[in-house]
């Protein structure tokens, strides 16, 4: 499906160089400075360079990767679920993923480092999301009763992880941007604990898009060309929850990324999923890129006090994602009741 607005060669460069554009933003902002002339002078400054090298380059790639691994699982949920509202943080996966990463900081030692709190981020998104799909396969698969599944397991193992923080009140301060979602701290190390895993689900979602493609329709279309839906659909979610996963292990729970991206590629590359899964991804990227710099402005605005206040990256994210959930169930139920939208 051609946009009819644009080339499609053309869209991809403009979306690029949107990406680009809020990366460098992104690159720009920070409580030692903004703007072109900040960045410039720390340049041109050994401490001030150090800065820029060790502290917001990385967060600007991990706002990247973590971005695309959420439009990336966001895409594929969407397909599977053959629900537009579908998203790792109201199927379960999102917030399995959060207790994973908050049992690996209790844990401590190898699982609290970035490696490892993948690791342990990928078992509980395994957990949620192997829930959904043993209650989906007994409840049906009607869009809106998934979407109540999906949320109401993601109440208890959040519950779970509430319950976690409780007995180990003291770690609170430290686990809670696995809650929120926030990019502060984040370096090199999790820059390249996060990066193989945005290539493999990357990779993997091109080379199953076809099969997506099918299963978004129905089982009948994929068995008419020799496919076996269950194994193909367990392969699927097994490649979201990872997506997922890997990026809320390193910067938390963004709300609401995997919905908007998915969504809004759709819209600009249509329903093929060769095109949707990459144009996601980006879309995805630099709607975190988007979100940090918004964040840390705000941050700096409420700077004014001794105690300054931190404005969550996830916080923007759930603000903008929770007015297009209500605008997306809303012409889902419209269309489902059969109104007009």
């Amino acid at each position: 499906m051609r946009s009819t607005w644009m080339p499609r060669r053309g869209v991809w460069t403009v979306l690029t160089a949107i990406t680009a554009f809020l990366a460098l933003a992104q690159l720009m902002t920070g409580s030692s400075g903004n703007g072109p002339a900040a960045l410039w002078g720390m340049l041109g400054d050994d401490v001030a360079r150090q800065i820029v090298v060790e502290l917001r380059a990385p967060r600007v790639l991990v706002a990247l990767a973590a971005g695309a691994c959420l439009g990336i699982a966001g895409c594929i949920l969407q397909a599977l679920l053959r629900n537009p509202l579908a998203a790792p943080e109201i199927t379960g996966i999102g917030s399995g993923a959060v207790l994973g990463a908050v049992t690996a900081t209790l844990l401590g030692g190898f699982s609290a480092t970035p490696h490892g709190m993948i690791g342990t981020a990928i078992a509980g998104g395994v957990l949620g999301g192997g829930v959904l799909w043993v209650v989906a396969a007994r409840a049906g698969s009607d869009p809106l009763r998934l979407s109540v599944i999906g949320v109401l397991i993601s109440a208890v193992l959040s519950g779970i992880t509430l319950i976690l923080l409780t007995a180990r009140p003291q770690s609170t301060g430290t686990m809670a941007q696995w809650l929120i979602g926030s990019l502060n701290g984040r370096g090199w190390a999790h820059w390249h604990a996060l990066w193989p895993w945005l290539v493999l689900v990357l990779v993997a979602g091109l080379l199953i898009a076809p099969v997506l493609g099918l299963l978004s329709v129905d089982d009948d279309h994929a068995r008419g060309v020799g496919l076996e839906p269950p194994r193909w659909r367990s392969a699927a979610l097994l490649l979201a929850v990872v997506a997922a996963a890997a990026a809320i292990a390193t910067v938390g729970a963004l709300s609401f990324v995997g919905l908007l991206a998915p969504h809004a590629g759709r819209l600009v590359f249509g329903a093929d999923h060769r095109r949707a899964i990459p144009g996601s991804a980006l879309i995805g990227a630099a709607t975190v890129c988007a979100a940090d710099t918004v964040a840390q402005q705000l941050t700096t605005l409420a700077a004014a006090g001794e105690r300054p206040l931190g404005i969550p990256t996830g916080a923007v994210t759930a603000i903008v994602g929770a007015v297009v959930l209500i605008r997306a169930a809303r012409r889902l139920s419209t269309l489902t009741s059969g109104g007009q939208s």
